[in-house]
């Protein structure tokens, strides 16, 4: 069974609730890059009139996770993943609705082929950018992701 965007929208409401109250939601997902969004309103504000920062991050990492899990279904192999790194960079208020886009679809393919050929765990960084309606750079989340065949 293929993720899609409806999938992804759907385990938000009963695995992270908290992105799903706050408004992140996938627009897009294919082999390459996922594309998430998050409206700027007043469950995810912050006391400067904007995006809280963790917001933000939800739905950065989402974007770069939903990737992740989608290549790992592909692969039909039992295979555990996990952030263990990330770093963010905020270049502008985070107002109106944020599009984060991950396009490092390709980089998983090699990791997920490397952990089965060798049993060995793999990490991989994944970016995705946020931008505003204006198409202005708001935000750059980083994620290192580990992952590893389980047995």
């Amino acid at each position: 069974m293929k993720i899609t965007p409806r999938k992804l929208n759907t385990f938000t409401i009963f695995k992270l609730p908290s992105a799903y109250f706050c408004g992140v939601r996938t627009k897009h997902i294919d082999d390459s890059k996922c594309i998430v969004t998050v409206k700027h309103k007043w469950i995810n504000q912050n006391p400067f009139k904007s995006m809280f920062w963790a917001v933000q991050g939800m739905a950065a990492e989402f974007s770069t996770g939903a990737l992740m899990m989608s290549k790992i279904k592909e692969s039909g192999k039992r295979i555990s993943m996990l952030v263990t790194t990330n770093n963010a960079t905020f270049t502008k208020k985070a107002t109106g609705r944020i599009t984060f886009t991950c396009n490092d679809g390709h980089l998983i393919d090699e990791a997920i082929k490397k952990t089965i050929e060798t049993g060995e765990g793999q990490t991989l960084w994944m970016q995705s950018v946020g931008v505003n309606e204006e198409g202005v750079v708001v935000s750059t989340f980083n994620f290192e992701w580990s992952i590893k065949k389980k047995s």
